[in-house]
């Protein structure tokens, strides 16, 4: 494996996940003050990130997780570039560097990088054998591989400075859901969650429906309504409103309940404060259109056992993965065990 065994990381690993589900004084203050640093990353957003990381960090999950693999203990300089638009979006990527021994050599995103760094300052003082094991980074120089996450336009770059080198390179992925009409108001409140959280900004959110022919949204609207003060935040709300003054301008048909528009569109990527939507004829016409598109999907939300190429999950479950559900479906511990 790595200097660690298998028993030390899980013992590390959940440590320090009981302290991120329980935030003590400290880590309350650290997670107050990111607002300041980023417009979007409000207490409650942030605080939802860190326990749901601290949740994910059990013991069963990191044991089942790490049985999978066997490594030789090479310790490369493995290049994280992370992302920034929801709290700690990239901390899964530098604990797959830690936990199969490699040196993690970490750019953060301007718009997140101060609960990362507070988070992995815990991990050391649970065990300070980790200290050896990441280093924070302006520019990314000296490395064996590299994880780079960003947008479509960023890839580009991305191959061309990275290509030589083993990599994995992550470009813009959006999260989708398929109604029947016959779901619950229990099951469309949770699918709020998948479109809410962290404000619609990440890549399992919700920004695209599939929905019968004659699909009626006001259950669907009735059901979300809870979620309505979401609007108070000024930046959500702004582009609510740029979004819909120009669906009014453009005399774009829509529907708005007063802080989602809802439009129908095929395209997978939905502006902010707007959710897409298409119909199908039946199942196995939704599951062809996934499949299709397979490369712009993150994860499908459905009660259905949809046989879809990406993974499923249940109603509020999107920003909720476990340990082995990797982003684009690339199993980055496999990827680091063959370095």
């Amino acid at each position: 494996m790595s200097k660690f065994n298998i028993q030390e990381l899980i013992k590390s690993f959940s440590e320090l996940g009981d302290q991120l589900s329980n935030p003590d004084e400290h880590l309350t203050d650290v997670i107050n003050n990111e607002l300041h640093y980023n417009a979007w990353f409000t207490p409650e957003n942030v605080r939802k990130a860190v326990t749901a990381i601290g949740q994910m960090l059990n013991s069963t999950d990191i044991e089942t997780w790490l049985s999978k693999y066997s490594f030789n203990f090479s310790n490369k300089n493995v290049g994280l570039i992370l992302a920034g638009n929801i709290p700690m979006v990239g901390f899964h990527d530098v604990l797959c560097v830690l936990a199969s021994g490699n040196h993690a050599l970490i750019k953060a995103s301007s718009q997140d990088n101060h609960l990362v760094k507070y988070v992995l300052e815990k991990l050391v003082e649970i065990d300070n054998r980790f200290a050896g094991q990441f280093s924070f980074i302006e520019r990314l120089v000296d490395f064996d591989a590299v994880i780079a996450t960003g947008s479509n336009n960023t890839s580009r770059y991305f191959d061309y400075y990275f290509g030589k080198v083993p990599n994995i390179i992550r470009k813009n992925r959006n999260s989708i859901a398929v109604l029947t009409g016959n779901e619950t108001a229990e099951q469309l409140h949770d699918l709020g969650h998948d479109i809410f959280d962290y404000y619609g900004l990440g890549c399992r959110n919700v920004s695209k429906l599939l929905v019968p022919e004659g699909y009626n949204f006001n259950f669907f609207f009735e059901s979300i309504q809870d979620y309505e003060a979401i609007i108070h935040h000024h930046k959500y709300n702004n582009n609510y409103d740029y979004n819909k003054s120009i669906y009014l301008v453009n005399r774009d048909e829509h529907l708005d309940n007063g802080f989602l528009l809802v439009k129908k569109d095929e395209r997978f990527t939905s502006p902010l404060a707007v959710l897409f939507y298409s119909n199908y004829s039946n199942l196995q016409a939704a599951e062809q259109i996934i499949n299709a598109e397979n490369e712009k999907i993150q994860c499908v939300v459905s009660a259905e056992a949809l046989k879809v190429d990406d993974q499923l999950v249940n109603f509020g479950q999107s920003q909720q993965p476990k340990l082995w559900d990797y982003a684009d479906g690339i199993d980055t511990m496999e990827f680091l065990s063959n370095l």
